[in-house]
């Protein structure tokens, strides 16, 4: 399995579907579905039971995934392609930019 180019916490932008031009921050990544839920986007309705954690039950509004293909990483609010470089003996991601790649977290 590949390392991932989105991380949980990254900032990112919808580049693809019906949320199109939306951005938010990665929740959480499925690495074996390739599948990422970005925070405020593709929000679904959940019927739930009643149960100890929920006691009234009812309809509940959460984020559903998108695939990750979809995303793109935000670098100083623009749109960037992710890669890995070596750098001082570590594998590091970078930001391509127009200015050349940039070490990112």
């Amino acid at each position: 399995m590949a390392m991932s180019k989105i991380k949980v916490g990254d900032t990112v932008r919808v580049i693809a579907g019906k949320e199109k031009g939306r951005e938010g921050k990665v929740l959480r990544y499925d690495h074996k579905s390739e599948r990422v839920v970005v925070e405020g986007v593709h929000m679904i309705t959940k019927h739930t039971k009643q149960n100890a954690k929920n006691p009234n039950g009812g309809i509940l509004r959460t984020e559903g995934s998108i695939h990750a293909s979809n995303v793109m990483y935000l670098y100083k609010g623009e749109p960037v392609r992710i890669g890995f470089s070596v750098r001082d003996g570590k594998k590091v991601r970078v930001a391509k930019t127009a200015a050349g790649p940039v070490v990112i977290g």
